[in-house]
């Protein structure tokens, strides 16, 4: 059955907008094995626009394997994921699974769990350690399979500013690369959405992987989009909302893709029939009142003039925070400190700091503190 909307999770078919230009243009460096890079905020579609392209393509000869690396902590974790994800793409089939790893990975004794679930899903555990593979080995894999398989791979890694935060981390980028760039069989899509780490991994010329292939900053699907979305959804479900209650769902959440199809979601849930003020309003409330939890605990640790600061930005300050303007009625510190916050909240991801000036990084949470806070 059809969704309306779709939010917390990859978008698929109908439920997936726009996104044109961008399908084309990283459809084509997968085909033609150039490496990519794309990094934009949470709650944009990276990971929806990555799966949308590995979809379309329907080159049986190139081979597309996507991984989350979001909860690695370690070398050694990301590895274990790198080489589970590859050994069920060579297997192809269920069946397959251990003859495959026996095939490439000889010195692991690999545990796998199948799902109890209709379709069967499995998981496995390899099981690597420093003692029986060095990591060069593992990140050999995707080009030692292509070859014996005949194909072109492309590797995706969903939160690969992970690796940044690795023990060790630049010696782990300078292992990557490494082995990584010789490869001839093989290209990497790296995506992340903590834009400045992401940002120092590829840009900073003193680290290991500038320059390693194209950077794709994913930019807000445009508003006129997302209006005829909304309307066409609402349609499909025997509702009626306008052009410009569509566009209001649009801008409260600053087209932030997640948050659109959520709001809309809690507008529609609110509609009997067509749209009003009202709706839209509560709709809004509903959001709020759904996101209320993770932002109080992401306030509760801050400091006074962390809070300060974030109060100033909601009130519409976004730079001379030194002034007697904003100093008579924030207190920030001195200047030293002021730098100090700004970097703090900038690593946390609840401001970006864009030439200079501050900015909240969530709109929704932007709305949540200032109904809170102001």
């Amino acid at each position: 059955m059809s969704k309306a909307f779709i939010y917390g999770k990859m978008v698929e078919g109908d439920n997936f907008t726009d996104r044109v230009k961008e399908t084309r243009r990283l459809k084509a460096n997968f085909e033609e094995g150039i490496n990519t890079i794309v990094i934009s905020p949470r709650r944009i579609g990276k990971s929806s626009l990555i799966k949308r392209v590995k979809d379309s393509v329907d080159n049986p000869a190139i081979k597309v394997v996507m991984m989350d690396i979001y909860d690695c902590r370690s070398e050694y974790d990301f590895l274990n994921r790198f080489a589970a994800v590859l050994m069920k793409e060579a297997a192809g089939k269920m069946e397959r699974i251990l003859d495959t790893i026996q095939k490439f990975l000889v010195r692991v004794v690999p545990k796998v769990s199948y799902s109890p679930a209709p379709l069967m899903d499995y998981s496995i555990s390899l099981g690597i350690t420093p003692q029986n593979y060095s990591p060069e080995e593992i990140l050999a894999l995707p080009e030692i399979i292509a070859r014996e398989q005949g194909v072109q791979i492309v590797v995706c890694i969903d939160e690969f500013q992970q690796v940044g935060e690795f023990p060790d981390s630049i010696t782990v980028q300078k292992r990557m690369r490494g082995v990584w760039q010789r490869q001839q069989n093989v290209s990497y899509c790296m995506y992340g959405s903590k834009k400045h780490m992401m940002t120092k991994i590829f840009q900073n010329k003193r680290m290991p992987f500038y320059q390693f292939g194209e950077i794709t900053y994913l930019d807000k699907i445009p508003r006129e989009d997302w209006v005829n979305y909304i309307v066409s959804r609402f349609s499909t479900k025997g509702k009626t909302i306008s052009d410009y209650f569509a566009g209001k769902i649009c801008d409260a959440v600053d087209g932030y893709s997640s948050y659109v199809q959520q709001l809309a979601w809690d507008v529609m849930q609110e509609t009997e029939s067509e749209v009003t003020e009202e709706s839209f309003a509560s709709g809004l409330e509903a959001l709020l009142d759904q996101n209320a939890g993770l932002f109080t605990d992401q306030t509760e640790t801050l400091t006074s003039y962390q809070m300060n600061l974030l109060r100033a930005i909601c009130s519409g300050i976004h730079d001379e925070y030194t002034s007697k303007a904003v100093t008579d009625i924030y207190n920030l510190g001195t200047r030293s400190n002021i730098v100090r916050i700004k970097t703090s909240l900038a690593e946390k991801e609840i401001i970006d700091v864009v030439k200079g000036k501050a900015y909240i990084s969530d709109p929704v949470f932007e709305l949540w503190f200032r109904s809170v806070y102001l």
